[in-house]
């Protein structure tokens, strides 16, 4: 029975697995039909089922309540998974004024057309902006339901509010030009109860498990607080280094003086759909071009005013950051870096352009190319006036439009703002180049003072202003991340030679580690805390704000462990590396903007934060994996005895993250399926993140019944099988992103 339950659990896995593959190469439609949908995938799981109660009864586990409404509850969940399948109904319908609907076509069974037993009508279609923008908050639709007695009723439907009806459920999908609007529609009546039914059981069995006395959890927990141990590591970590500067020897180009460039950086601009400091366009445009929001000394404020002012200074600076070698040969350089006349020939021809025209767009090079003929772009967007939209002009019912010198101006305006807007930059560019830079300060001022004017009520308030300029003042370069990940290394080899010698640790390490890890627990909080002031909503809406978030939880679980775990604060410091490292490896700290509306609720956080707190714990329990093995590779290395009580050490630590790490993930998978059916109408749609999750819960569930499955209870195989095990969590994350796509590609 053991062997043909680890056979089972190993057969689910690999049908997920290559579920996953299959939707990729042949769509998610044969995907539904074909597997996840299919009548063989839900005997699967009804004999796993099956196989999980008769081994709970053989090993009289039914003597422990929790452990039955934990069991319980993952059948209440595949039960309703199956009748979802089944009996369920969803697709999509278009509703439109004074035009009844009472349709919806299936998206996932061959167009099937099913019938409402009432009509739909819309009454208004609105698209609600973020204040003096035009970036969409939401999308909002008012509908009439209407009854074969005539008998009518209203709703409202927005992003993450849907309407409900006779059992049907309703969801802003989309919308076209002509008015007509899209609606997501589902009918499960059934399915959707036994799985949160399923959700509420499973998550007060986590609770019950983790504080009752007599679980494995609290025994292994009181085990090890039964045990000395000491805590070490000394760490130094850089926090503001930034790319070194290899155009140093170069002559200076002209710009602002710091000062004058700071004021300047203090207006006001409409970029990437926000009102922001023209700081943070400075940033991000300085970034952009070079790959650091510094260059040679000069801040962001004043790269950007030496473009705007000292136009011919800057374009012969090489600080265009150009990728693959292809794009370099049509640039003509040599080395990492071009400037602007690299772009063109001695006849002024863009040198890119016949490339980019006749290159095929599966050709790899292409992006290269994109990369460099955006910075291109960039830069000519900023010398036409278009990239400065500073001038809030009030439209015809009084709300303030964001506009650019280079833009149309209403007619209503009166002829001195007008002046003002269109001979601002000449005559600004005139103060600076006669260096007038007291009159040009004044000038900052002044339109300082015109945006309050004009957008006092859109603007941001002042504390959220400082705050978005303290916070980009605020990076983490590649460098430090670097560095950290090295000094991370260093002692974690030093933690194993103390572990294999069994040699106490310095206390002097002991103290400079935890407060190094302190030190870096707090900066990362207070960047976390401004990111999420500024942009108003908690910052876990992309990969870059997400590895932020795992890094700063991998700081704060080393810090907690660090008196129980000796190593604790190097794993917590090679983790909160790494972490940053490769949230800086899709662009350096990238722009603060509105969440898309769909991704605008709480749930969302909750969500994220719970996932990437299960994934912070796995990742310690990996590194204590890899440590486990170097101490046995260690004992081979010197032909000496491995020491099995380090080994029976490290895997009771790994065995008490464990249980919260795998509670917490299936809690923040059922979150994020409550969340899905609030915004898309399905809890579960075999996405191939959704599924991936699902592969790595169960492959971390697997070590959890060593009553079972008594393989893990040897500590050498524990500890590879955690490891590997990693991989999973690993591909999930970047594997689906890169490889799979699917609706979590953005995440």
């Amino acid at each position: 029975m053991k062997r043909l339950f680890t056979l089972l659990m190993v057969l689910t896995i690999i049908v997920l697995v290559v579920g996953t593959f299959v939707e990729k190469i042949y769509g998610s439609a044969f995907a539904l039909n074909h597997i996840y949908h299919a009548y063989w995938f839900h005997a699967l799981w009804a004999i796993l089922v099956v196989f999980s109660s008769v081994l709970l009864i053989k090993n009289k586990l039914y003597l422990r309540w929790q452990t039955v409404v934990l069991h319980f509850s993952l059948v209440l969940i595949i039960a309703g998974m199956i009748v979802t399948a089944f009996t369920a109904q969803s697709g999509k319908m278009m509703v439109s004024v004074q035009k009844a609907s009472s349709e919806f076509v299936s998206q996932t069974k061959n167009d099937v057309v099913y019938r409402l037993p009432f009509s739909v009508e819309l009454q208004n279609f609105e698209v609600v902006n973020y204040p003096g923008t035009n970036t969409p908050q939401d999308f909002v639709s008012d509908v009439i339901f209407r009854n074969s007695d005539n008998s009518t009723k209203e709703a409202r439907i927005s992003m993450n509010h849907i309407a409900k009806y006779n059992g049907y459920r309703f969801y802003q999908s989309g919308y076209d030009l002509a008015g007509n609007v899209r609606l997501t529609v589902a009918h499960d009546p059934w399915g959707i109860g036994l799985n949160y039914a399923g959700y509420i059981l499973l998550f007060c069995s986590f609770i019950m498990l983790l504080f009752d006395k007599k679980s494995n959890f609290r025994k292994i927990l009181k085990e090890i607080s039964a045990k000395t141990a000491s805590s070490a590591v000394i760490v130094l970590i850089l926090m503001t280094f930034m790319p070194l500067d290899s155009v140093a020897a170069l002559k200076m180009p002209r710009t602002l003086p710091k000062e004058s460039a700071e004021k300047m950086g203090g207006m006001f601009v409409s970029y990437n759909g926000r009102i922001c400091p023209l700081q943070t366009l400075a940033k991000d445009f300085t970034t952009k071009l070079y790959g650091a929001p510094t260059y040679r000394g000069f801040t962001s404020e004043q790269v950007f005013s030496g473009w705007m002012f000292y136009f011919s200074d800057w374009s012969k600076e090489p600080m265009f950051k150009i990728k693959g070698d292809f794009a370099k040969t049509l640039l003509g350089i040599d080395g990492k870096y071009a400037s602007l006349s690299d772009f063109s020939d001695e006849y002024g021809n863009y040198k890119l352009k016949t490339a980019l025209d006749t290159m095929g767009f599966s050709n790899p090079q292409r992006s290269k190319l994109l990369a460099a003929d955006e910075k291109f772009n960039i830069i000519m967007m900023l010398y036409g006036g278009e990239l400065l939209k500073i001038f809030p002009v009030r439209d015809s019912v009084g709300a303030p439009v964001w506009v650019s010198q280079s833009d149309y101006l209403p007619l209503s305006i009166d002829e001195k703002e007008f002046a003002f807007i269109r001979y601002y930059i000449g005559y600004s560019q005139e103060l600076a180049l006669t260096q007038d830079f007291a009159a040009l300060d004044t000038l900052w001022e002044k339109t300082l003072v015109y945006q309050k004017k004009n957008a006092g009520d859109y603007l941001p308030s002042k504390g959220r202003a400082a705050a978005e300029r303290l916070y980009n003042s605020l990076s983490v370069g590649r460098l430090a991340a670097i560095i950290t990940i090295l000094i991370g290394l260093v002692f974690f080899a030093y933690s194993l030679f103390c572990l294999g010698l069994s040699k106490p640790y310095s206390r002097y390490a002991k103290i400079a580690g935890t407060a190094a890890l302190s030190l870096l627990s707090l900066y990362l909080t207070a960047v976390f805390a401004l990111r999420w002031y500024v942009s108003g909503h908690i910052p876990m809406g992309n990969g870059y704000e997400t590895m932020t978030f795992l890094a700063l939880c991998a700081a704060i679980l080393g810090l907690a462990l660090s008196r129980r775990h000796p190593l604790a604060v190097s794993c917590g410091l090679l983790l909160t590396g790494f972490a940053l490292l490769v949230a800086m490896m899709g662009g350096a700290n990238p722009s603060i903007t509105h969440l898309m509306p769909v991704l605008d609720s709480p749930l969302l956080s909750i969500h994220v934060a719970v996932i990437m707190t299960s994934y912070a714990l796995l990742a310690f329990i990996a590194l204590n994996g890899f440590a486990a093995l170097g101490l046995v590779g260690g004992a081979k290395l010197l032909k000496r005895p491995t020491d099995s009580e380090h080994l029976q050490r490290l895997q009771l630590v790994s065995t008490v993250m464990l249980y919260p790490a795998v509670f917490l993930l299936a809690t923040g998978i059922f979150v994020g399926a409550v969340w899905a059916n609030v915004s898309w109408g399905t809890y579960w749609s075999w996405d191939p993140k959704e599924v991936w999750a699902l592969i790595t819960l169960l492959v971390y569930a697997m070590p959890l019944h060593s009553r079972v499955l008594a393989k893990f209870n040897n500590p050498v195989f524990f500890h590879v099988y955690m490891a590997v095990a990693f991989l999973s969590v690993l591909f999930t994350y970047f594997g689906v992103n890169f490889l799979l796509g699917g609706l979590h590609s953005y995440a």
